[in-house]
């Protein structure tokens, strides 16, 4: 993105996902979408953020560490892994 924008970045997808993007994408990005990410943004950068994740650190990481189980549990990982394995030319798991 920072190199080449939008343009740059859906001449690197499939036309199948830029298609998709032109289509579906403002249907998910929607005027309530964008307030929510203003309102991150503020919290980056008033430094809400930098202090939420400072003291979530300090205090050993458990929020962060729920977060990161549930999502491991997701459904579309465990589909992932799946399709993945079906796939010669896919890597390994990075861990």
């Amino acid at each position: 993105m920072y190199e080449g924008g939008i343009a740059n970045e859906r001449f690197s997808i499939s036309d199948t996902a830029e298609y998709g993007d032109l289509t579906r994408g403002p249907r998910v990005i929607t005027p309530a979408v964008k307030e929510e990410m203003k309102k991150i943004l503020g919290e980056i950068q008033d430094g809400t953020f930098a202090r939420e994740w400072v003291a979530e650190d300090d205090n050993g990481r458990p929020t962060f560490t729920k977060l990161q189980a549930e999502g491991q549990q997701h459904p579309i990982e465990q589909v992932g892994e799946k399709l993945r394995g079906l796939m010669s030319w896919v890597g390994t798991k990075a861990t």
